[in-house]
């Protein structure tokens, strides 16, 4: 009666080791997807600044 006790307890921490590495899993996931959030938005920023100083080196070509 003991071993399948022992192997029912066992089970019962394997799924609770489980469920806490995927508390983990799901917390660094958004951790990540927050920051890939920043990231496309500084992006963004970046390629508007090019932008505006592509429009003004070409006004400045021009008036050559």
């Amino acid at each position: 009666m003991f071993w399948p006790m022992f192997a029912v307890a066992l089970g019962f921490v394997g799924l609770a080791v489980l469920g806490v590495l995927a508390v983990r899993v799901f917390v660094e996931a958004r951790r990540l997807g927050e920051q890939v959030a920043r990231s496309a938005s500084r992006i963004d920023r970046a390629a508007e600044d090019l932008e505006r100083a592509a429009v003004s080196t070409a006004r400045a070509v021009d008036a050559l």
